[in-house]
């Protein structure tokens, strides 16, 4: 029974796997009919000029310096907003004093435009590091709110039983809690990784850093360069992408490895 349930599940994913392909081949031949309806390259690049100038960039050293510039920063600033909104939420949960003092400082960074954040902090904040502030500052909020509802959506008669049993807190933390919190901090990462993408480039585009995506991405405003412009767009969805689907795989295999250790 279990045989014939895995191969329908392998059939129906195969079968969404071809949808998702024929989409984006439906989409790709839009904009080959718009590019070509409008006939100018520099309103609207063709996707066999932009796959073209994505291949000629790629074997360029300074396409993967940019590249890497851009992800180091914002991944550094994705990550120290995931330890601090997570033990901001901890210490939330024990303490309403901390929660009552967090609160509006970070009901002010969810409702402030990041253009705003972007251009008040490059007074204090160089241009090159701008973007790593920028992604923590955006993700920060997200990782919180759903990290604090996560712990006070735990079951609490498993948590009564734990102790009526007198399971230890660090048994509880990893049998218990991680278990509980562990949908709400998925759905945390999906939503702010990509937000944490948006801003960092962002933030890159007017700063200006040299050597970043940002610089490419205003370099080929700048020149009218729109093969360029889509080209580093598409770089940026797929580093974001293949970052994510990286990131969560690591997050459920380190979940697996605790609770069965």
């Amino acid at each position: 029974m279990g045989s014939i349930t895995n191969d329908r599940d392998r059939t129906e994913n195969k079968k969404y796997i071809g949808i998702r392909i024929l989409a984006v081949l439906f989409w790709i031949a839009v904009w080959q009919i718009a590019s070509m309806w409008l006939g100018q390259e520099i309103l609207l690049a063709s996707p066999v000029s932009v796959i073209r100038r994505l291949f000629e960039l790629i074997f360029t050293g300074d396409f993967w310096h940019s590249a890497g510039f851009s992800f180091g920063r914002i991944v550094l600033g994705f990550s120290m907003a995931l330890i601090l909104g997570i033990l901001l939420a901890v210490l939330a949960f024990l303490s309403r004093t901390v929660e009552i003092l967090v609160n509006p400082v970070l009901t002010a960074v969810k409702s402030t435009p990041v253009a705003s954040f972007i251009i008040l902090c490059l007074i204090w904040i160089p241009s090159r590091n701008l973007s790593v502030f920028i992604s923590f500052l955006m993700v920060l909020p997200v990782i919180y709110t759903n990290i604090l509802e996560g712990i006070r959506q735990t079951d609490r008669q498993i948590l009564e039983m734990a102790k009526v049993f007198q399971v230890s807190m660090g048994r509880q933390i990893r049998y218990i809690y991680v278990s509980q919190i562990l949908p709400y901090f998925v759905s945390a990462c999906r939503l702010s990784l990509g937000m944490c993408w948006k801003a960092g480039v962002a933030a890159e585009v007017i700063g200006v850093p040299k050597g970043s995506i940002g610089e490419k991405l205003y370099n080929a405003k700048i020149y009218l360069e729109t093969p360029d412009l889509f080209a580093w767009t598409i770089v940026i969805i797929v580093i974001s992408f293949v970052f994510e689907k990286c990131f969560l795989w690591l997050v459920r295999k380190g979940v697996y490895c605790v609770e069965h250790k």
